[in-house]
């Protein structure tokens, strides 16, 4: 775990050497360096943020359920929740485990 941080640590100190060292030799030239990337991912995040197939005059408005189609939504869970079990065709078997009968534990 120490190594990983010691490597992260020097590749940030490099990253940051190497920022100061073109921002003092060339300024203009770390902007355009700095520029294209930062373009980009502002297209991204626009893009994610406002997407283009997907406006809000598409969407159907929510419309509040009356009362009545309310009781049979309420009428529906009820039975459905309160219905009978679901009967399996398998069958529990009795074991034997823990009874002291005459027939040894293992034949």
């Amino acid at each position: 775990m120490k190594r990983h941080a010691l490597i992260f640590g020097v590749a940030v100190v490099l990253a940051v050497l190497g920022f100061a060292k073109l921002l003092l030799a060339d300024p203009l030239q770390l902007i355009r360096t700095l520029l294209i990337p930062v373009l980009v991912f502002g297209v991204i995040f626009l893009l994610y943020k406002y997407q283009p197939g997907r406006s809000k005059s598409r969407t159907t408005p929510k419309v509040k359920p009356s009362a009545r189609t309310m009781e049979k939504v309420a009428a529906a869970k009820k039975t459905h929740t309160a219905g009978k079990r679901k009967h399996y065709p398998f069958q529990v078997i009795e074991g034997s485990k823990g009874k002291n009968d005459d027939q040894p534990k293992y034949h």
